[in-house]
């Protein structure tokens, strides 16, 4: 490989391909990582196979002169900006709001290569020097902090990061058909004001300037009447998370100062081919070659021998953002297009004989869907499987397994493990007893040749109530999966072990629920480890209700552990068996009697 095989992030870079200018310069807070799994390249790789110039400015330094910002001049089209992977908030900050001291997608994990509020930063600055340039704002950070949404580093409510940021246009979500759309409409020298309705974008317009559209709109509280009642602000979740994840959504519109919001509604769901030319762009799937001395940059080595089978999740965990950012419906890529993939892992240099996963959000999505789409037409609610696992939804995991087998059988493949969190309540909740949906065969296949020594899935809580609101299955399944777990281990002589991963502090968690978690997982062997304190994110369910006290869906009270102290207290039930906590349990316990 020359330089010339990765978009460039140098002058010296376009000089070679002999460009005087380019089209559209992308600025992202993570390292420049030529991955399918690193947005900035999906979106540079997209808008070159169009036919556009595309140049990136990876982690710039916005506290010196700006040089970086410059280095390319205006571009003809636009600047992108996408904080990177992750809100650079939470990249930032552990849920006690202490600084991290290393940063995984910078090479040699180190901190400080990119701003707190990194799109809101990178964006006032292009606006300072190139005022008459569009800039675009999108990825996580754009993608979640759309509308008023509350900041847990801040402790307020924030309006649209439209404002704060003060660039043209959004695009939320997977935005690769958004921003070929954008960039066309600019190439046609249409004005980046004129562009108002391509879906799953966002803008702001004056209160007095109504922007038609043959959607129906649907009109949230404002930013101000949030500002002013909780119970108003959690009503308004309900309304942004529904028409998030239906599959004919309306257009939001939401008051904020002297301006309207507009949310235009998400694409339909990417087709197959869709999604297959996305992953099946000319990626080198390694680190640009700047990075060579400044060592191995984590999230790259966590996923260089992994391969994304699907995007989308319907499980709708009420902490978690996947359905907000990517949608509830799965987008499955093909067979060929996958194995194409793999293929390309093994020719790795570096390429031992080990895929560290072959998943998604969630591993054991691929290719489910409803079994009569028009009834998903009219459907409105945020999870297909909580309360329970949709009627119509197909949960066939045969083509999952052909997949798995089929990359088990090449050669060079000594073992493919499953890294992505399974849904254990897909093939759990209903009997298959002849087989056809393929749940045991599925669970077998997975223990006997996807595990390495550790099964890691998500119970998060063992308390019903708690699980409810979570959008997850009950403890009971939990203990169900254990029972087949240890069958499967006893039936094939292995020596695996299943490692769940819980969760404390969450909305409706209190001493006396952790105090019951500590208590039925010592019933069943475990010394906890894999453990973490609920930390707020923009645009979860979970974060509205830990500032709101309301459920959105029932405006109901719900008790939520917020003080420091709270929150130690229930994670000390985690290690009941550390010496320095064991008397504080003892104590909570006597009072629980």
């Amino acid at each position: 490989m020359n330089l010339l095989d990765w978009l460039p992030i140098t002058k010296k870079e376009t000089d070679l391909r002999g460009w005087s200018e380019v089209d559209i310069v992308i600025i992202t807070g993570d390292a420049y990582v030529d991955h399918p799994a690193f947005g900035a390249a999906v979106i540079g790789r997209v808008l070159e196979s169009h036919g556009y110039k595309v140049a990136l400015i990876p982690q710039p330094n916005w506290r010196d002169d700006l040089r970086d910002f410059k280095k390319f001049g205006k571009p003809r089209l636009f600047f992108g900006i996408s904080a990177g992977a992750m809100d650079s908030m939470v990249n930032h900050y552990t849920a006690n709001k202490r600084l991290r001291s290393n940063d995984a997608y910078t090479p040699g994990g180190e901190a400080g290569f990119r701003p707190d509020y990194a799109t809101i930063v990178y964006s006032n600055i292009l606006k300072k020097l190139y005022p008459d340039t569009p800039v675009i704002i999108g990825g996580i950070e754009a993608s979640l902090r759309r509308v008023t949404h509350y900041d847990y580093w801040a402790d307020e409510l924030k309006p649209t990061i439209m404002l704060d940021s003060k660039a043209d246009l959004g695009v939320y979500g997977m935005g690769e058909l958004a921003i070929v759309e954008i960039a066309k409409a600019l190439d046609e020298n249409k004005k980046i004001e004129e562009i108002t309705n391509i879906p799953q974008t966002f803008f702001l317009k004056k209160k007095t300037q109504h922007i038609a559209s043959d959607w129906n709109d649907l009109r949230l509280a404002s930013h101000e009447e949030c500002l002013k009642d909780k119970k108003t602000y959690a009503s308004n979740f309900k309304n942004v998370e529904i028409e998030s994840n239906k599959k004919h959504a309306n257009r939001l519109l939401q008051d904020v100062k002297d301006y309207t919001l507009y949310i235009n509604p998400p694409y339909p769901t990417m087709t197959e081919q869709q999604i297959d030319a996305s992953f099946d762009l000319p990626y080198t799937r390694l680190p640009h070659p700047k990075y060579a001395k400044r060592g191995v940059i984590p999230a790259y080595e966590m996923i260089r021998h992994s391969v994304n089978i699907h995007r989308g999740c319907f499980g709708g965990c009420a902490f978690c953002t996947i359905s907000a950012h990517q949608g509830k419906f799965v987008a499955s890529r093909s067979k060929a297009s996958i194995m194409k993939e793999v293929k390309q892992v093994v020719e790795m240099e570096d390429f031992k004989g080990y895929i560290s996963d072959l998943g998604g959000p969630s591993a054991n999505m691929y290719k489910m869907k409803g079994k009569d789409e028009s009834l998903c037409e009219k459907c409105v609610r945020p999870t297909c499987i909580q309360p329970n696992v949709c009627k119509n939804l197909d949960t066939n995991h045969h083509p999952l397994i052909e997949l798995y087998k089929e990359v088990d059988n090449m050669p060079q493949v000594k073992k493919a493990t499953i890294g992505s969190g399974i849904r254990y309540d897909l093939f759990l909740t209903n009997e298959d007893p002849s087989g056809k949906l393929g749940y045991d065969e599925y669970f077998e296949q997975l223990m006997k040749r996807h595990v390495s020594g550790r099964l890691k899935v998500a119970p998060e809580h063992s308390s019903d109530a708690v699980l409810r609101l979570m959008r997850k299955p009950t403890f009971n399944l939990f203990v169900k999966l254990k029972k087949k777990f240890d069958k499967v281990n006893e039936k094939y002589h292995l020596n695996q072990q299943l490692i769940p991963y819980f969760i404390s502090s969450h909305p409706a968690c209190t001493l006396t629920d952790m105090a019951e978690l500590a208590v039925k997982t010592k019933e069943l062997g475990y010394r906890l480890e894999q453990v973490q304190d609920f930390t707020p994110t923009p645009m979860t369910l979970a974060t509205e209700i830990y500032y709101s006290g309301y459920d959105p869906y029932t405006l109901q009270p719900v008790f939520v552990a917020k003080t420091k102290q709270e929150k130690l207290d229930q994670q000390r039930f985690f290690f009941w068996y550390k010496p320095e906590n064991r008397q504080f349990v003892k104590n909570a316990m006597r009072r629980k009697r």
